[in-house]
């Protein structure tokens, strides 16, 4: 069986020096450059800013009863049924609820 070439130390130095070198020109590249322009709201139907106002309510609600009973290990869970309608909230939702955060 061969022997594995043995590289010297300094040629692991020099690797390592180059990689590094790369990722901090890759990073401050990436630094540098401008970020991307921000989208722009697209309007949300009534039925929609109903949908969302009902689940703040909700949310409201049961922060309050949490807040009372001290407890805090609770779970919140929403059950609604939407049938008939050609319009879906969720992404309206989504947003709405990640801006909180």
């Amino acid at each position: 069986m061969p022997k594995p070439i043995r590289t010297s130390r300094r040629t692991w130095v020099a690797a390592w020096v180059v990689l590094c070198a790369a990722g901090l020109a890759a990073t401050a590249g990436l630094n540098d450059s401008p970020a991307p322009e921000p989208q722009p709201e697209r309007p949300v139907s009534a039925e929609c800013a109903e949908y969302v106002a009902d689940i703040e309510a909700q949310l409201a609600k049961a922060k309050a009863k949490a807040e009372q009973e001290s407890e805090g290990g609770g779970v919140l869970a929403f059950s609604r049924v939407r049938t008939g309608t050609g319009d879906d909230c969720g992404d309206e939702l989504r947003d709405h609820l990640r801006g909180d955060q």
